[in-house]
C-alpha cells in the first residue's frame, strides 16, 4: 500500500478513536488522539505503562501543542524552538486542564515537534498533535519496524504505517524546558 493511502487510513483510525503505530525519527511510536481518553487508556494498557509516568505529544508545529501549555519566557521558548523540528522532546509547563492521562503526576507535558515526514503528514492531516510513546510493552526494546510491532501487539492496533523510521535507536532525549536539564539521554 502506498504511503499516501497509509497516511489517510491512519488519520481515519485516529479520528475514530483508534490507536496506530507509526515511524518517528528514532523508533516506532504508538499514537492516538490526545483528546480521546479511551484511546489514551488503551495505549497505557497496551504498553503496560503506569498513568503516573505521563506521555509525549508529537506535532508538526508548535501551534498544534500550544493549547496544552503555559506560556514561558522568550529565552526558554527560543532555546526549545532552536531544536525543532527534530528529535528533541521537552518537558513544558502544562495548563491546569490537561488530564492526568497525558501529563501523569507532573505539572509538565512532554512535547516534540517532529521532522519525520510521516509524523508531519499525520499531524497536518489530522490538524493536531498526537500521543507518541515508543511501540513496545514495558521492559521490552522499542520496535524498529512493522514486523516487531506485530510481534508485540498482534492485531490489537487499528493501523500500522509500514515504512521506515529515521535512524533506529533509542527514544529521543528529553529535557526540562525550564532548567535545560537532561531527564532522559538519547
Amino acid at each position: 500500500m502506498n504511503l499516501d493511502k497509509q497516511i489517510r487510513q491512519s488519520v481515519h483510525a485516529l479520528q475514530q478513536g483508534g490507536v496506530i503505530a507509526y515511524p518517528t525519527e528514532s523508533v516506532f511510536g504508538l499514537g492516538c488522539d490526545p483528546d480521546t481518553p479511551d484511546a489514551v487508556q488503551r495505549i497505557l494498557a497496551l504498553k503496560q505503562r503506569p498513568i503516573e509516568k505521563g506521555l509525549i505529544l508529537i506535532a508538526a508545529s508548535f501551534d498544534q501543542v500550544k493549547k496544552y501549555l503555559q506560556p514561558v519566557s522568550p529565552d526558554i521558548q527560543q532555546r526549545v524552538f532552536a531544536t525543532w523540528p527534530g528529535p528533541h522532546t521537552w518537558l513544558w509547563p502544562v495548563n491546569d486542564d490537561v488530564p492526568e492521562l497525558l501529563r501523569g503526576h507532573y505539572s509538565t507535558l512532554a512535547i516534540r515537534v517532529s521532522a519525520h515526514p510521516v509524523v508531519q503528514q499525520i499531524c497536518n492531516s489530522l490538524g493536531k498533535a498526537i500521543v507518541s510513546t515508543s511501540a513496545n510493552p514495558a521492559g521490552k526494546p522499542p520496535a524498529c519496524n512493522a514486523d516487531e510491532i506485530r510481534q508485540y501487539f498482534d492485531e490489537r492496533l487499528d493501523f500500522i504505517i509500514d515504512t521506515g523510521t529515521g535512524e533506529c535507536g533509542s527514544p529521543t532525549e528529553i529535557r526540562d524546558a525550564m532548567s535545560n536539564r537532561i531527564i532522559r539521554p538519547a
